[in-house]
C-alpha cells in the first residue's frame, strides 16, 4: 500500500475508523469501524462482530466502493487534527475458510486513493492527496 512512513504509523496506532458505503438507494452510510492495516496484502482489514448481517457487508457485497476515515486529535492546545481517507474497492470475505484466523468474515479495502493531514504536513494546510496503483471501482 502506497503510504508514507507516518500514514502507516499512524494508522497502526488506530483501532477505530467510519467506514462509507453506498446504501441501497445510492445514498451514503457510515459506521465506526475496527481496522487492521494488512501489510502483506497491502490492504485494510475491516472485521466486526455478525459482520455477515450487518447492512455495510451487504452494502460492500452490492458495490464495493467505499471510503474509510480514520482521525483523532494529536492536541487540543494547540489545536492539531489529523487523520486519513482512504477511498479505495473493497469485497465483503465471508464464505469458505476464514479470511484471517479466528475471524469468520471481514470486508477488505484496496486503496485507490489516499489523502492525510496533519501527518506529513501542517494540520491546516490542504490534504495531501494521491492515486494509488489498484483495483478501480466498476
Amino acid at each position: 500500500m502506497d503510504l508514507s512512513p507516518n500514514e502507516h504509523d499512524y494508522l497502526t496506532t488506530q483501532r477505530l475508523g467510519r467506514l462509507a458505503t453506498l446504501g441501497p438507494d445510492g445514498g451514503p452510510q457510515a459506521r465506526p469501524v475496527v481496522f487492521v492495516v494488512n501489510d502483506e496484502l497491502g490492504t485494510i482489514d475491516i472485521g466486526g462482530n455478525n459482520l455477515v448481517a450487518s447492512q455495510k457487508f451487504r452494502n460492500v457485497q452490492r458495490d464495493g466502493r467505499v471510503t474509510l476515515v480514520v482521525d483523532d486529535l494529536e492536541t487540543i492546545d494547540p489545536w492539531a487534527p489529523r487523520g486519513i481517507e482512504i477511498r479505495g474497492v473493497a469485497e465483503a470475505l465471508g464464505d469458505g475458510e476464514p479470511p484471517q484466523p479466528g475471524v469468520s468474515a471481514l470486508i477488505r479495502i484496496r486503496p485507490t486513493r489516499v489523502l492525510s493531514w496533519g501527518l506529513d504536513s501542517n494540520a491546516f494546510a490542504p490534504p495531501i492527496a494521491r492515486n494509488v496503483d489498484g483495483p478501480r471501482a466498476p
